[in-house]
């Protein structure tokens, strides 16, 4: 075979690459509107997304230096159009400043993973002090523990805080704003729970929901492995572990979803706007994503700015935790902030509640 046939051989299978690489990435992209309960690979194929678009942009440049542009048009239009997909993850330009600086209702949401179970009570305060100084109106937090040692941090909240509402297990909502109403949003054969607050902010109502939703099982799973490997000194086979990660993450996958679907058919019954934030453990399109955000707003595709990721445990560093708005509002600042108590950041949004009557004054 001579050399001009072997690059012809090459550029044809790249060629087949650049094609699948297209197919699939478009395929990710609309997997978050199936449920995953018997489309299970379609789903899983939201995980790949940055991982396909990486592929797209490599094989865009391999076309380029060739020449080949009829070619290069394949992974420059799926490109184009991942670039929603990737707002979901960077902004390259944020609030101007005027707008930063504008008066609005700030919300926080934080995973604390039960405070480490530290006993000091250092870790609840400093967050409280982190609370005071982003002027925090409304804070969410999952896996919330009241016990530090032999102090109960609600007693130290409350002066900020005057206003608390818990609901199933380790969660609980804080306002510096008078709640209402309240209902806790149970899940099936699980511990994770949802709940939502109505907060009375002047003469507005508004329905906070604070969301934990199913984990992933991959960190309890690999402890499961490492606890039998250490106790009986049995190796356990790759490829057990794999399925056994693969199991876990897709029950996972799917009993969040169902999650999703209570938590959207609560919403719809709301007559107050909504603003929807927590800890979801999925990535943004997926149809724990899809489901929850409905026709509200991605708040830091509105006005976040550089790299969001909420959870950085281990080498993983993906969005999970997320703020989402009823459209009557507009948002002003979103952002985290890196305090490394918990595997997740808290994730910080200041919002124009006013913005609706405003426009309504203007017409």
């Amino acid at each position: 075979m001579g050399k001009l046939a072997v690059q012809k051989y090459f550029s044809f299978m790249i060629l087949i690459l650049t094609a699948l690489m297209m197919i699939f990435t478009f395929v990710g992209l609309f997997g978050g509107n199936v449920n995953p309960v018997g489309n299970t690979a379609r789903s899983l194929l939201v995980y790949a997304l940055p991982l396909l678009i990486a592929g797209n942009a490599i094989l865009l440049i391999y076309w380029l230096i060739l020449r080949r542009w009829h070619w290069a048009l394949m992974p420059f239009i799926t490109l184009l159009c991942c670039i929603p997909y990737i707002g979901t993850l960077y902004q390259a330009f944020g609030p101007d400043e005027a707008t930063q600086k504008k008066p609005g209702l700030t919300i926080a949401s934080y995973n604390v993973a039960l405070f480490a179970r530290e006993t000091s009570g250092f870790m609840a305060q400093d967050i409280l002090s982190e609370m005071k100084k982003q002027k925090v109106d409304i804070l969410c937090f999952q896996e919330y523990s009241d016990q530090s040692g032999d102090k109960n941090n609600s007693e130290s909240y409350k002066d900020y805080f005057p206003y608390m509402v818990t609901g199933q297990s380790d969660m609980v909502v804080y306002s510096r704003y008078p709640i209402v109403r309240s209902k806790t949003i149970s899940f099936e054969m699980t511990n994770n729970s949802a709940m939502w607050v109505e907060v009375k902010v002047n003469d507005q109502v508004i329905r906070v929901y604070n969301a934990h939703l199913e984990t992933t099982g991959i960190n309890s799973t690999l402890h499961r492995a490492a606890k039998i490997q250490n106790s009986t000194g049995i190796d356990i086979e790759s490829n057990a572990l794999l399925n056994a990660i693969y199991g876990s993450y897709t029950i996972g996958m799917m009993a969040r979803a169902g999650q999703a679907n209570m938590l959207a058919m609560d919403m719809r019954d709301s007559e107050a706007p909504i603003i929807v934030c927590g800890d979801f453990n999925d990535v943004p399109y997926s149809y724990v994503y899809n489901t929850i955000l409905g026709d509200k707003i991605d708040g830091f595709k509105e006005c976040g700015k550089g790299f969001m990721y909420t959870f950085r445990g281990g080498k993983k560093k993906v969005r999970i935790d997320y703020i989402f708005h009823d459209k009557k509002f507009t948002g002003l600042t979103y952002f985290k902030k890196e305090i490394s108590y918990s595997d997740h950041y808290p994730v910080f949004m200041k919002l124009d509640i006013n913005s609706s009557a405003e426009n309504d004054d203007d017409v």
